[in-house]
């Protein structure tokens, strides 16, 4: 485990140059990811709190509604 250790510290620790041109396409792409990353995760939270409210908020409108 200690091998294993050292190996990944002296693998993060050493680099080398790559010398290699990334455009502006590259950049371009991984802001779109980023972005729609983001956007994935609050779509995702946003159904997960406004469905079974809305669902709540629906069967109380029922109920008073029936009420009267």
């Amino acid at each position: 485990m200690l091998k294993l250790i050292l190996k990944i510290i002296f693998f993060i620790t050493i680099s080398t140059p790559s010398y290699s041109y990334l455009g502006p396409g590259v950049g371009g792409g991984i802001i779109a990811s980023v972005i729609g990353i983001i956007v994935a995760i609050f779509a995702v939270l946003f159904g997960l709190i406004w469905f079974p409210l809305k669902k709540i908020l629906n069967k109380k409108k029922k109920k008073s509604t029936n009420k009267n």
